[in-house]
């Protein structure tokens, strides 16, 4: 019997509201996105170990949009600030992603820059999100700005304006909150956007951008007056979408999901001082956010399989509109689940001590960046190899020979 489509709720089926992303269709269009979630440096890391196996299968140049948040939008920035130089070859592998993603990104990693922005923003001129933006000019982007983004992948980098709820967008064509309006060919620096996407509150929130009601395409935004189009404040983009799902899902058929993200640990005594408490129920509301659109994503991929299968209607609106082709891997996904045979050696225990690593933008021992690089890499082939392209050959190892043990 074929599977009916007529008791689906929309509302309960999509993992992102239904709102304008600018696009003139409401339904996706052919194209890949790929979503790199939030998790300080542990899911920058763990990012980075499924680019380098998505450049080695010739992947990148196949993406249409990389949407990024938090920790992601780290790397997902210098991944877009690079693109150029990563000289890709006939194959759409690029020959020089270890020299200009690898080498920064460990660099950065060896680096804590959460704790002395916020000394320094507390005891010294400045604000705490202005010392965040200096550590990432000086560490990864320099003067770069959103107009050194190549317009093929389009990079998003995601934020969340405090001040409207919504989801504030960084892209080289335009930045944008459907509430407040946009700004076309916006020349705001790469780190600043960064670092609004990465501001976590309690303690690196909020980055605040000045801008001329001038800069603002006339009635692009129902709440285009003042002080919305003029001091916007900005948190971490992972409020309001901790998987980066938001625009690459309301766009494309085709979505690669990247999560790093933390998981809420057991705390039989919560601190009770207003500063840990806050932080504590902070990460309750992400985690019980980001398992409710895990859950939608992969019962997305799943719902889209079994309509194919049982030749259900593919044409109707809810199937293209809550529905979608492509693969999930997360820092605390058991690899064996893929059902591979061929997957690279990654003990469950030893990936889970991996996924507690804290979600922090604070030095990581080499040995620990290298296991995270090689847990992302192993993970994200398993993935794209179970669900993507069957055809892929299995990697002869991990970027670093000693795995991820």
């Amino acid at each position: 019997m074929g599977l009916d489509l007529k008791h689906l709720d929309i509302k309960t089926c999509s993992p992102v509201s239904l709102i304008d992303t600018g696009s003139p269709s409401e339904f996706p269009v052919a194209g890949i996105g790929l979503c790199l979630s939030g998790g300080g440096y542990r899911a920058m890391l763990f990012h980075l170990g499924a680019l380098w196996r998505l450049n080695e299968a010739g992947f990148l140049p196949k993406l249409a949009r990389i949407s990024s948040v938090s920790g992601g939008s780290i790397i997902a920035g210098l991944l877009g600030f690079k693109w150029k130089s990563l000289a890709f070859d006939e194959n759409g592998v690029g020959i020089q992603f270890v020299s200009e993603i690898v080498d920064p990104i460990r660099e950065l990693s060896a680096i804590t820059i959460d704790i002395d922005s916020i000394l320094s923003g507390a005891l010294l001129p400045g604000s705490i999100a202005s010392k965040l933006i200096e550590a990432y000019k000086e560490h990864l982007y320099g003067d770069a700005t959103l107009q050194d983004l190549p317009d093929l992948p389009r990079f998003v980098i995601n934020a969340t304006n405090v001040q409207s709820g919504a989801l504030w967008r960084f892209m080289k064509p335009y930045m944008r909150d459907y509430l407040v309006g946009e700004v076309k060919n916006p020349k705001i620096e790469l780190a600043v956007a960064v670092a609004a996407s990465s501001a976590f509150p309690p303690f690196l929130s909020p980055m605040e951008l000045d801008l001329n009601e001038s800069d603002f395409t006339p009635n692009s935004g129902r709440l285009q007056r003042k002080p919305f189009i003029t001091h916007v404040v900005l948190t971490d983009g992972g409020v309001y979408d901790n998987l980066g799902l938001e625009t690459a899902w309301k766009r494309y058929d085709t979505i690669l999901v990247s999560d790093g993200g933390g998981h809420l640990e057991y705390e039989p005594n919560p601190k009770k001082d207003w500063l840990r408490h806050v932080y504590r129920v902070l990460n309750m509301i992400d985690s019980q956010v980001r398992a409710l659109r895990k859950r939608q994503v992969i019962d997305s991929f799943k719902r889209r399989k079994k309509i194919l299968d049982e030749k259900a209607d593919t044409k109707s609106d809810l199937f293209r509109l809550t529905t979608r082709a492509g693969t999930y891997w997360g820092v605390r996904t058991n690899i064996n689940d893929y059902g591979l045979s061929d997957v690279l050696p990654c003990p469950f225990e030893k990936t889970t001590e991996l996924a507690n690593e804290p979600t922090r933008l604070n030095s990581i021992d080499p040995i620990i960046q290298e296991r995270l690089i090689n847990w992302g890499y192993a993970v994200c082939d398993a993935a794209i190899r179970s669900h993507v392209d069957g055809s892929l050959p299995a990697p002869i190892g991990f970027p670093y020979s000693r795995g991820v043990v």
